[in-house]
């Protein structure tokens, strides 16, 4: 017989079957929205870290924020007309605020960005680079459609030697002409003269290196790729490239490097007119740079802004270009790119006005350059990076690698796969390199030889990289530098690239004979430059400054997250 107490809850389950379901649906519609919510979130902090075309999502259609990505030599301009231009105000007709984001980036981050759809517009320091977006984008998407749009040039600053002024007295300034070939004389006849421009990687060092091709043809128009490849014409690049003390990463990092230590780092570099006037108003005393326009003509940095024709872009976004571009144009702006040393676009604003910085004080001449030289094509300037490579001065370079137990793990894996990048980025197989891994000792040397010879005994080293023991830094450097000591290559660019992670430990030579050895040797032998790198927080840079300074070279500092780009950037100095 059933129970008085089972009938009731017999009675009462359809109802709690009922009220269990749907408090079991509401929970799962909970879990769903977490998860939704959750994948979003993941994915929005995925495109910030990463932007691929993938990630890139559809845009709100009524969007009107401009994405714009300028290069860092003008951070301090670009900021200024962006925020000018913002306080304007200014509304599309259904009402949306027209804005510009301006976020700073190296040119080859830029493009890569510009590619993954990060941007719709950008503003690098020179023209040269569209092309190369464009022809990047060709290969990516297989399109005909190039990916620039409109682009608007709203400053230029030409391209000239910067010189103490000393140095450029010397060479007859400012009463003649000084040319690439007083350059090489220059250095030629005085070892001490120590010159440089950046790799053709950067604007700056790829619009000298076409200004050196043109004065080699001997024209000023009109380079074609025959006039590049002439050996007449690649024999007088490479008399004036063989003169170079080293190349680097760009014409910022020279400059700041020029208002750190002064005429000791360098006694003329290629940079743009506007930071020779950036340089001497903030110079302290009266160490004061001059610009000189090569005598056989020069190219400018034009500082374009660009529209990119991305399949997300908005007609409100393509209405806020035209406002920008607007505005660019416009006096007051106008007057701010001649205010930061810029000359503007607008040719009938005199350069010569009271409060114009373009003056002999700042070291530079409005009146010049006498000869602008005209931008060859595109295919011209392909061939002219491309030889490059055998018309530069070429080097002599050793790899010291740290393999002490400190390294194991995730470090050694991000140097392995930095050094590898270093490799990759010399292009040129008749650079020399060499490597010396160590840990409690010197335990492998890779003598030097042309890339064309042992890249594949190098690649195959760094691959086979395992850290274990103490560790022997000074004993490894002067391992390198007494082999290149022997080796008495004067021709060529002589470094070491040295990184470790720890302290010194192990090394029978102590930090005062090495540095005294570096200092001696430097003097009486073959000028060798040293750059170390103090890879993660135990590093001890005290060490690496010693002796970088005694070879007059510099200390990086990186991690897990930079020493793959800090190789990348030191590549460009060979």
């Amino acid at each position: 017989m059933t129970s008085r107490k089972s009938q009731i809850v017999n009675r009462k389950s359809p109802n709690r079957r009922l009220l269990i379901a749907v408090v079991a649906a509401l929970v799962i519609a909970a879990l769903v929205c977490c998860l939704v919510w959750g994948v979003t979130q993941l994915g929005k902090l995925r495109a910030q870290a990463t932007v691929t075309p993938e990630a890139v999502s559809v845009t709100d259609p009524r969007e009107a924020t401009l994405q714009v990505a300028y290069s860092p030599e003008k951070a301090a301009l670009f900021t200024e007309l962006v925020e000018r231009f913002n306080a304007l105000k200014l509304r599309t007709p259904d009402r949306r605020t027209i804005r510009v984001q301006a976020e700073q980036q190296d040119v080859e981050a830029m493009l890569e960005a510009a590619l993954a759809g990060a941007y719709e517009a950008i503003s690098p320091d020179s023209s040269l680079w569209l092309d190369q977006l464009d022809r990047a984008w060709a290969e990516q998407t297989g399109s005909e459609t190039p990916l620039v749009g409109e682009s608007h040039r709203y400053g230029v600053s030409p391209v000239v030697l910067a010189m103490w002024e000393p140095v450029a007295r010397d060479l007859g300034w400012p009463d003649q002409p000084i040319g690439w070939s007083d350059v090489q004389a220059k250095a030629q006849r005085d070892p001490n003269f120590k010159w440089s421009h950046p790799s053709t990687s950067s604007a700056s060092g790829l619009l000298a290196t076409l200004a050196e091709f043109y004065a080699g043809a001997g024209k000023t128009r009109g380079l074609t790729i025959e006039d590049a490849q002439a050996q007449a014409t690649l024999d007088y690049v490479g008399a004036v490239e063989r003169t170079v003390r080293y190349y680097g990463e760009g014409e910022l990092a020279v400059i700041e490097r020029a208002q750190q230590e002064g005429p000791d780092y360098l006694d003329a570099f290629v940079v743009q007119e506007q930071l020779v006037v950036q340089f001497n108003r903030q110079a302290r005393g009266n160490q004061r740079l001059v610009a000189v326009y090569p005598a056989e003509g020069t190219l400018w940095e034009d500082h374009p802004l660009a529209l990119l024709e991305t399949p997300t872009l908005t007609a409100n976004q393509r209405l806020t270009f035209q406002h920008l571009r607007e505005f660019l144009s416009s006096e007051e702006a106008q007057a701010t790119v001649l205010a930061h040393g810029y000359r503007p676009a607008d040719l009938t604003m005199p350069l010569d006005s009271h409060d114009s910085p373009l003056t002999e004080a700042n070291g530079v001449d409005p009146r010049q350059p006498q000869t602008t030289l005209q931008m060859p094509s595109p295919a011209v300037v392909e061939v002219v990076r491309n030889v490059w490579w055998y018309t530069k001065r070429h080097t002599n370079v050793y790899l010291v690698v740290d393999t002490s137990g400190s390294m194991s793990g995730e470090k050694l894996e991000a140097a392995r796969e930095a050094l590898s990048v270093f490799l990759s980025q010399i292009e040129g197989d008749l650079e020399r390199v060499g490597m010396v891994e160590f840990s409690t000792q010197v335990n492998n040397i890779i003598p030097l030889n042309e890339l064309r010879h042992n890249r594949a005994e190098l690649e195959d080293a760094v691959s086979e990289l395992y850290a274990a023991g103490d560790t022997a830094l000074l004993d490894s450097v002067r391992a390198a530098y007494v082999r290149l000591q022997q080796a008495n290559d004067v021709e060529r660019i002589n470094a070491i690239v040295a990184m470790t992670d720890g302290r010194e430990n192990s090394s029978l030579i102590s930090l005062h004979q090495l540095a005294r050895e570096i200092e001696q040797g430097n003097r009486t032998g073959v000028p060798v430059v040293i750059f170390c790198i103090a890879y993660g927080r135990d590093a001890d840079y005290n060490v690496l400054e010693t002796i970088a300074d005694a070879s007059g070279g510099q200390v990086r500092q990186g991690d897990l997250e930079t020493i793959r780009e800090l190789y990348k950037i030191l590549s460009t100095y060979f």
